[in-house]
Order: structure tokens, then sequence, then C-alpha cells
């Protein structure tokens, strides 16, 4: 079956057999076809794709309240749906030793980035959660990360200096530090561990990150480990209104969900 969106007519195909649920499906398509451009010129109206997908209109309209939560589309009741103007989220997985730089860019945006630190220091802090010594020099990396030149994220990195000086020489404008630290030092990190929460910025970090007061931001916390030991701690604020994490579970091994401590 076929929908035209304006543009080009393009067929669709929904699995009945998939365990996920049909506006998961009927959602997941849309957004694949928003992020491709397809729906350039108008967006499909309710019946076309009640049709086209062949679910009801509940199915519809559950897959088109999850875009417009998204802040991707426009629909109203009694409105046709359309594409929103403005600035895009990003996704990012979890479960994965993942680069904001390479989720920026999947998202077909301009990654850019504003460096205000490079430098080598001590950190008693961070020296402590890289379990190393409070004296040890740390290579630290502060930037506001751009996607589109719209402030996305406040990004800070540290890692053992012995292991990384070599990056005081990189332009970290518009490059990542996983891909520069396996160029210039010959290391390749592994796993390791990330916590999320949400939090209200301070009012220097929202002046960075663009944002009112009202608009919350994501804490990530990262420890990553290296060839010896923990090699990477990361502390990384991304605006709220731009960012969403994703992930995959099972019913045999499911996630894990934790507590934050007051």
């Amino acid at each position: 079956m076929t929908v035209d969106s304006g543009t080009s007519a393009w067929a669709v195909a929904i699995d009945r057999a998939d365990p996920l649920p049909l506006w998961a499906q009927v959602h997941a398509d849309l957004r694949k076809r928003l992020n491709d451009g397809q729906f350039t010129e108008n967006f499909p109206g309710e019946m076309a794709l009640v049709e086209a997908y062949d679910v009801s209109r509940h199915t519809v309209r559950e897959a088109l309240r999850r875009l417009r939560d998204e802040g991707v589309v426009i629909a109203g009741r009694g409105r046709r749906p359309r594409v929103a103007e403005g600035t895009r989220r990003i996704t990012q997985p979890l479960g994965a030793l993942y680069s904001l730089f390479a989720s920026v860019e999947a998202e077909g945006l301009e990654q850019r980035s504003i460096v205000r630190a490079l430098d080598v220091r001590t950190d008693p802090e961070v020296a402590a959660r890289l379990s190393l010594s409070a004296s040890t020099r740390l290579f630290h990396l502060e930037r506001v990360r751009l996607a589109d030149a719209e402030p996305l994220a406040l990004d800070r990195v540290w890692l053992p200096a012995d292991l990384a000086e070599p990056l005081l020489e990189a332009d970290f404008t518009h490059t990542a530090v996983y891909r520069e630290l396996e160029r210039r030092c010959g290391v390749r990190l592994g796993g390791g561990e990330e916590t999320i929460h949400a939090v209200l910025p301070s009012p220097d970090e929202r002046e960075l990150l663009g944002i009112d007061p009202q608009t919350a931001a994501f804490a990530i916390e990262r420890r990553t480990q290296g060839p010896n030991g923990p090699a990477e701690y990361r502390r990384t604020l991304v605006r709220g209104d731009r960012f969403s994490v994703a992930v995959q579970f099972s019913t045999g091994g499911g996630y894990r969900v934790g507590l934050a401590s007051s």
C-alpha cells in the first residue's frame, strides 16, 4: 500500500508478528523518513497514514503524539500534521562507548565545538575517580558542543597526562576525543560505566547552553577503561530539549535501572 506525501508515493510495511507495538513501528518508520528529509514539502494527514500503514486512527495518533513530544512534528486536533521547524533532537544509544560527535553527525547535523580549556592540570577529585594519586597530572578539555551552530552540550574530559598529553596539539573544534586518542596516542578505550540523571543547570551553564531557567538538562558522568585501568573521566551536561537516550532490551536480559542517591 502507498501514501502520497506531496512529493512522491512510498510503500509501507508493518510486521504484525513483531512484538513491537504497532504505534511504535509507525513512529520508527516516520522518524526514519523525517531524518531522511522525505517530508520537506508537507506531511501526510491522519487518514492517509491510517490507509498507508493499515492501522487504526488511534495507532496513528499515538505515533504522532510521540513525534510531537520529541519536537519534530506539530500535530493539533483538527489540523493537518506538519514538520516542526527549528532544532532536531539528538539520540544516543546506551550501553556502548558512543561519541557525542558521532551522534550529532549521524543526524546529518554539523558538529562544531567552542574550546574553553585545553591544558594539563591536577584535580584531586577527578584523580580519585580514576584511582590515581591526587598529584597526578591530568589532560583536561572543556568545550561547548554545537549542533548546526546551536549549543547542545557542555563537555568536560580528563585523562592521565602520561597517556594523553599529545592531545594538546589537536584542534578540538571539529573532532572527537576518541578519534584523536587513537590517532595520536595509539590508545583505544574499552568499556566502562555511565550514569545519567536530570538536573537544572546553574545560571552560568544556562548561558553557555542557551536555555531558559525552566529547561532541564541531562548530567552524564562516564568513567572509561583504558589498557591499564580507568583512563577517562567525563562530565557532560546536555540540553534536555535537544537530546534523548535509547536502549534496546529483551525479555530475557532486560536492562538495569539504578536509583540515584540523594
